[in-house]
């Protein structure tokens, strides 16, 4: 194959999009634009362009006059959406900027060559100044990730509809969705992807230019390889985020050195997965010196420091108002958040909430993650324990002990981070996360 183009979804659903150009670019339908600032907006069923350079369609297609010069900063772009670390950020991109109305409002897609595109996944996942063993690798398991959705392989079963209450159980995932009008998102959904002011160092590009088509393959497939930034010390298979499949190069790996004793029971046994994630054991992830975190985590990121092991606490009031926001369900006091299946890293994959207004049953991963927080826990390896008693015996609220920081499926970032800095090369911290595999350069 040859290197295909990216369509990256920047922004969806905003009446008017704020732009600067950096560069002389074409619009079609009107004509040279830039440099300067313009706005793109929606006017009925047509975008119309105004400020350096005017133009009016059903759709808008600004192109640079060179590729290598040519950038345009999109303002306000919402990163981390429904996530702990949301904002707001100004973001510059090279290629092309396409531009459309649709149903809910404007559409803004970047279209650029794909090893361009990974230079910035790549720092934007983590940090550009990471060891380079660490870009190498995440180089590949994010070209790996993309050419495996865009191949289209058979998807799992796609995650249910909500129920309409008062149904006793929630089964619900988040996997890639079919997007109309792009390849893929450029939030945590799909891959960070926050353009060319997050690639700013050599080793970015010399690490996306060395593994240039290089893909992860088991069985003569692409690796829908996945990653998350700290697997808590073991790292999970994949039905416990997603669909009931096996995908036999994603299973449960001690993220650490030898074996550990008691591994296979933590799924089976509560008490063991309870033990493993009230302690501390030694891991790959298990890292928490400044120094380490401010090479290897984008700035955001660093605001999160307690990830392999963590605590929140939450009141009853605030965890019944959280409920009946995330699953449209008053279910009035809860008495007691009880795992009924966990994962063999701990994170629970079903759990029922025991409450005065009935039981409720919620799954998988990540929807147990958002039902319980206003931004989502870090993790769903948790134990939970009610505090205080009010005078009809609920408690008062609730602490979740937890361990890791994401779906723990995969590649785990800081233990990929932490392997690359003590001198591993990509294969070896490849071979580590994705048994099985084997690398093949797909173009050249």
């Amino acid at each position: 194959m040859t290197e295909p183009p990216i369509r990256v979804g920047l922004v969806e659903g905003a009446a008017a999009v704020r732009l600067r150009l950096e560069g002389r670019f074409s619009v079609d339908g009107g004509g040279p634009a830039g440099p300067g600032d313009c706005l793109v907006a929606r006017d009925g069923d047509a975008v119309v362009l105004t400020g350096a350079g005017q133009a009016r369609g059903a759709a808008l297609r600004l192109r640079p006059a060179e590729l290598e010069t040519g950038r345009v900063t999109v303002h306000d772009v919402t990163i981390g959406k429904d996530f702990h670390w949301q904002r707001r950020q100004s973001q510059s991109f090279e290629g092309t900027l396409h531009c459309a109305a649709v149903e809910r409002g404007l559409t803004v897609v970047n279209e650029l060559p794909l090893e361009r595109y990974l230079a910035s996944v790549i720092s934007s996942e983590m940090r550009a100044s990471s060891p380079t063993e660490l870009l190498r690798s995440h180089a590949i398991v994010s070209r790996s990730w993309l050419l495996a959705q865009l191949a289209g392989p058979e998807p799992a079963a796609p995650s249910p509809a909500p129920p309409t209450p008062p149904a006793a159980e929630v089964r619900r995932w988040y996997d890639r969705e079919s997007h109309a009008a792009f390849d893929v998102c450029a939030d945590d959904h799909c891959q960070r992807y926050q353009g060319t002011t997050r690639a700013f160092t050599p080793a970015v590009f010399e690490a996306v230019r060395t593994t240039r088509g290089l893909v992860l393959v088991h069985g003569g497939e692409v690796c829908d390889a996945r990653y998350s930034k700290c697997c808590g010390g073991i790292t999970e298979v994949f039905p416990t985020a997603w669909g009931d499949r096996d995908v036999p190069y994603l299973r449960a790996v001690y993220d650490g050195t030898g074996p550990l004793p008691g591994f296979d029971r933590l799924a089976a046994a509560p008490e063991d997965a309870e033990r493993w994630i009230r302690s501390s054991p030694p891991a790959f992830c298990r890292r928490s010196e400044p120094e380490f975190l401010a090479r290897v985590l984008p700035g955001f990121d660093q605001e999160t420091r307690d990830f392999y092991r963590w605590e929140v606490a939450c009141s009853q009031s605030e965890l019944g108002e959280v409920l009946a926001a995330r699953l449209g369900r008053d279910l009035g006091r809860v008495a007691a958040l009880e795992p009924l299946a966990r994962g063999p890293s701990g994170r629970i994959h079903r759990l029922r909430i025991r409450a005065e207004g009935g039981t409720l049953v919620i799954g998988k991963e990540l929807e147990i993650r958002r039902a319980l927080s206003r931004s989502h826990l870090l993790s769903s390896a948790f134990v939970a324990r009610g505090e205080g008693e009010d005078g009809e015996k609920f408690p008062r609220g609730f602490r979740l002990s937890g361990a890791g920081w994401g779906h723990g499926v995969g590649l785990c970032q800081i233990g990929a981070a932490s392997l690359a800095d003590a001198g591993a090369g990509y294969e070896r911290i490849l071979g580590h996360y994705f048994a099985g595999t084997v690398l093949r350069r797909l173009y050249a």
